[in-house]
């Protein structure tokens, strides 16, 4: 009796920060790319638009009602006014634009796992990016780290997509003190208006929820999604004793001593921070997928994908 092995767990490629063509960023992200389309592939057998809204997403012509026809597309206004019921015939838009919003700020520049939390966010981004890919499909690209904001704009072709990629991975770090502004960049997104499409937004959202109006706003005319990457050290305190603890964004530097105490204060703010934000986004409308750095990021985004094609497939029938 042979034992099964378990399947190999992912990680991200450390992707630091350096020159643009650099050819070991331009490999990193090759296997970056075989990664998730290996992965995913079992799960969405070779049809990757596991997270793009369905055909027909753009209002076109009326015509007469037939049997069969999906009442929840009746043309109200030319059926009263011809007396002949009518439906409102949809275009199939299979050319998705998908915009990112990365967040780049100094709170991504840590990790106590296998990797920081910034590459985290560039292995969603590309994950999102090849899962998106194909059929004409548009893909920009916001990327903030509280005192710049750099926009790639929507193009189609695997080269831009690794130029954007790339461009991501290589987002200088902010000066010290600066503190990220997620608030801004969703904002930034709202201009130019876009016709419907799907906007992702990578962030650990540890920072203030001043977010919500700008997202909404958003969220009104395209299909939202939020990516969470966590550390476990965002959620948790080891039982480590004394410590000198540094605001990444801020600067500021204190001493503590860890105990049970101030592990549970801490745990408990943690959460609920984490709730509130969460609350928040489904008020948005934003699913959310969550990744972690101590965790198969992969298998957290299959699962994920998995799970909303089963919904959409239940919602269809």
């Amino acid at each position: 009796m042979t034992e099964s092995k378990a399947p190999a767990v992912v990680h991200p490629p450390s992707l630091l920060r350096g020159d643009i063509d650099d050819p070991k960023l331009s490999a990193a992200l090759r296997t970056l790319e075989l990664a998730v389309k290996h992965k995913l592939d079992g799960v969405l057998h070779g049809d990757h638009l596991g997270l793009i809204p369905g055909p027909g997403t753009e209002p076109g012509e009326s015509r007469l009602y037939q049997p069969g026809d999906d009442v929840r597309r009746m043309d109200w206004a030319v059926t009263a006014r011809t007396t002949h019921p009518h439906v409102r015939q949809m275009i199939a838009d299979r050319e998705l634009e998908t915009w990112l919003v990365v967040d780049m700020s100094a709170s991504l520049d840590f990790g106590t796992a296998v990797c920081e939390k910034r590459d985290l966010a560039v292995a969603a981004a590309a994950a999102i990016t090849f899962l998106n890919s194909g059929g004409g499909n548009r893909i920009g690209a916001l990327i903030a780290n509280g005192a710049t904001m750099t926009r790639v704009p929507a193009r189609t072709g695997r080269q831009h997509q690794h130029t954007m990629l790339r461009t991501i991975a290589t987002m200088p770090k902010a000066p010290a003190g600066v503190r990220g502004d997620l608030a801004v960049a969703i904002d930034a997104l709202r201009r130019p208006e876009r016709r419907r499409g799907m906007a992702v937004i990578i962030s650990d959202f540890l920072g203030p929820i001043n977010w919500m109006r700008p997202l909404r706003a958003i969220a009104a005319r395209h299909e939202v999604l939020a990516i969470e990457v966590l550390d476990p050290r965002d959620v948790e305190l080891p039982d480590i004793g004394d410590v000198i603890l540094q605001d990444a964004e801020s600067g500021v530097t204190r001493e503590f001593t860890i105990d049970t105490q101030l592990q549970n204060d801490f745990a408990r703010a943690a959460a609920a921070h984490r709730a509130d934000v969460a609350r928040t986004l489904r008020g948005c409308g934003a699913p959310v997928l969550t990744l972690r750095t101590d965790r198969d990021w992969l298998a957290d985004i299959v699962r994920f994908v998995a799970s909303r094609r089963r919904g959409a497939m239940a919602g269809a029938q």
